[in-house]
């Protein structure tokens, strides 16, 4: 849970600024302005352009943030006389100065000479987000590994044309994140451009066991010592990962596809589906030291490798029209906490800002955002300031965009 306690009076605004505080704000600020003064000494002047101040920082937040909660496809829609125009907010900014502040917005304006990265224009963001979810939460014991739900809204896929469609480039990265199982509150980011250079890059591991094991090595390098569950997915689970692991005392349980995951070391007899006809709920145990390998039939074969549990241990799946189905608790464990994701996807990820710039870097800037402000809710509602307020997820992210645009008074009362 979380590791300190926030008054009752605790805002939206308070929840964020634990992971977005006035410094990290203050260096936006900075730095749009140092790349527009660069910019326009190389381009030509721009009269229109004055320095951005704090408040404006915050105010361009908090519109693009109000996309995540009105699903609108263009923030300038804000400023429009159509469906998604909100005359209460536009009021604030015009829309000519937003979009010279879209236009030079910042974190690193300059690119230092050592930098080979490809995200060295908001690393310094990512890092300083990751120390924010380090030092604001404590993890539970179980935690999964995956890529959330970050595709395009739904709404909008079903309405627009093709050739729409055709014009929205790909995504150029893959987000991955280490997420708590239990809260669904989201520890750790880790972000690979898929168009990294030399064989590190995603196009020379697509598809292979190499890239999503590094994924997995990175977003658990905080996680070493401190005896961790590992939920993983098919194309992370392996033996050899698995063993790594467990030397830094993080023990696994993994769902296993000969399709997708990487076998290698497992016996292949496990691997085969058997040719006698088999009842739900019977399964088949391999093991290697700590290390087990079951194969549980329930309408088709299910193969799961752990370390943390032992495969003697019984549990049951419940289904609502067959009832209990036998299973071992290996078994029942990685079903519910995978449930759970599916929970936290279906509620959360449908509070993604919708802005979808071209830059890539911009494209994580907001993703990291949206992750952060649901973050945030999920503090608020482990907090006793929930007890006052009581704020869904969409009155606490309109909360925020008032309290960002300075609509809302965010001083405790008296």
């Amino acid at each position: 849970g979380p590791t300190r306690k926030m008054p009752l009076t605790a805002s939206a605004m308070d929840f964020f600024q634990l992971f977005v505080p006035d410094n990290v704000l203050k260096n936006m600020v900075v730095q749009t302005n140092m790349y527009a003064k660069k910019y326009q000494e190389r381009f030509g002047s721009d009269d229109a352009w004055i320095d951005v101040t704090l408040t404006e920082m915050k105010a361009f937040l908090g519109y693009m943030i109000s996309t995540s909660i009105h699903h609108c496809e263009s923030v300038l829609s804000i400023w429009s006389s159509g469906f998604y125009s909100n005359k209460s907010i536009a009021l604030i900014m015009t829309q000519s100065r937003f979009e010279k502040i879209l236009k030079y917005f910042h974190i690193v304006a300059f690119r230092s000479s050592q930098t080979t990265h490809g995200l060295y224009k908001i690393q310094p963001f990512l890092d300083s987000l990751q120390n924010g979810f380090d030092s604001a939460f404590r993890p539970s014991q179980a935690q999964v590994l995956h890529e959330p739900l970050i595709d395009e809204d739904p709404v909008f896929i079903a309405t627009c044309t093709e050739r729409e469609l055709r014009k929205r480039k790909k995504r150029k990265f893959s987000l991955w994140v280490r997420q708590c199982s239990s809260t669904g509150f989201i520890c750790q980011i880790y972000v690979h451009l898929k168009e990294g250079s030399g064989a590190d890059g995603l196009d020379a591991l697509k598809n292979k066991p190499q890239l999503h094991s590094m994924v997995a090595k990175s977003l658990c390098q905080n996680a070493s010592g401190k005896n961790y569950i590992i939920f993983t997915g098919p194309s992370i689970t392996s033996l050899n990962l698995f063993e790594e692991f467990e030397k830094q005392e993080i023990y696994c349980c993994g769902l296993l596809s000969t399709r997708k995951s990487d076998c290698t070391g497992l016996p292949p007899s496990m691997l085969n589906n058997s040719e006698a006809p088999q009842s739900r709920g019977q399964y088949r145990i391999r093991m290697k030291g700590n290390m087990s390998l079951i194969c549980w039939y329930n309408k088709g074969h299910f193969r799961f490798l752990t370390n943390a549990y032992s495969p003697v241990q019984q549990g049951v799946i419940i289904k609502r029209k067959s009832g209990e189905i036998p299973c071992p608790l290996a078994v029942e464990a990685f079903a519910a906490h995978l449930s759970y994701i599916c929970k936290y996807d279906d509620k959360y990820s449908k509070y993604f800002i919708s802005h979808k710039p071209n830059k890539t870097w911009q494209q994580v800037f907001w993703f990291a955002i949206s992750i952060t402000i649901n973050n945030a809710y999920i503090l608020y509602k482990m907090s006793e300031a929930y007890h006052v307020t009581r704020y869904s997820r969409a009155q606490f992210g309109e909360r925020l965009v008032k309290e960002l645009l300075g609509l809302e008074d965010t001083s405790p009362s008296h």
